[in-house]
């Protein structure tokens, strides 16, 4: 864990999505954690498919902020929420959203959350169910600060705080999961198993208890990942497919498919978390 502390917000417009952002300058106290600030100053309002992604996405809403949440479980407004790297087939739509989004490795997930990442697959949570009162204290603490740069510094050092009383994932497996996304994917997992000294049947175990997933499904996971914000960014198919490790362009189309429910094509016409 790094000990710096997040700085000044460095703070800029997207005109065209009519979207106020702000991040720290200065990075944040902990590793594995991206955050930033929204505020809808344009009142375009948000309308976005969450896709599966090798993070936990945090979102800590505040104000009058009320998001409404369509997944596997039905509709559910939330003030604020937690979005596991497998969410589901998830919507999530507000108007007049102001925010700080937290993207955080399954390393600093399995520090701060509080809950083994299995517990989390499959649905979007409310931040209260997992922390209660003090997700509660946060969005007030948010709402009353004046500025992006403390509202930024005060969720790192909330954040950090929960990190120290954490227990640590271990060095094996936190290894492997960053040989995979540093890879994209494209890993063998017997070598993933040689390369920490276990046997693959240990590492599948140790992995899917501190992780939540197999290897061979993160492995999927970061693939899917480049792929889709490939795709996002408005790049040719068939090139996404060769790019990102795919055998072919109907591989590729698999994958998205399972993952998300929609194919290639649609999935980029999309407003998704992964522009």
């Amino acid at each position: 864990m790094r000990t710096q502390q997040a700085g000044p917000a460095r703070t800029g417009r997207d005109a065209g999505a009519g979207w106020e952002v702000a991040h720290p300058l200065g990075g944040t106290s902990l590793e594995g954690v991206a955050m930033a600030g929204f505020r809808d100053h344009a009142g375009a309002g948000l309308d976005m498919r969450v896709l599966p992604q090798p993070a936990v996405i945090v979102v800590i809403g505040f104000g009058d902020v009320a998001l409404a949440v369509d997944g596997p479980g039905g509709h559910r407004p939330m003030a604020n929420l937690v979005a596991p790297m497998t969410p589901g087939p998830v919507r999530i739509r507000g108007e007049r959203v102001e925010c700080v989004e937290v993207r955080l490795s399954p390393r600093a997930a399995y520090a701060v959350l509080g809950v083994a990442p299995h517990e989390l697959h499959g649905s979007v949570t409310s931040l209260e169910d997992l922390w209660g009162p003090p997700a509660r204290r946060l969005d007030e603490r948010l709402a009353d600060a004046g500025s992006w740069s403390e509202r930024l510094a005060l969720t790192d050092a909330f954040l950090a705080r929960r990190a120290a009383a954490a227990p640590a994932m271990s060095p094996e497996v936190a290894g492997v999961w960053d040989t995979i996304v540093a890879r994209r994917g494209q890993v063998r997992i017997t070598d993933l198993a040689a390369s920490c000294g276990w046997s693959r049947k240990r590492l599948w175990s140790r992995f899917g208890a501190q992780i939540g997933l197999t290897p061979k499904r993160a492995a999927v996971l970061a693939r899917f990942d480049q792929a889709a914000r490939a795709l996002s960014s408005g790049e040719n198919v068939s090139d996404v497919a060769l790019a990102c490790g795919y055998a072919d362009q109907s591989h590729l189309h698999r994958d998205v498919l399972a993952l998300t429910g929609f194919t290639p094509s649609a999935l980029a016409a999309m407003d998704t978390s992964a522009g």
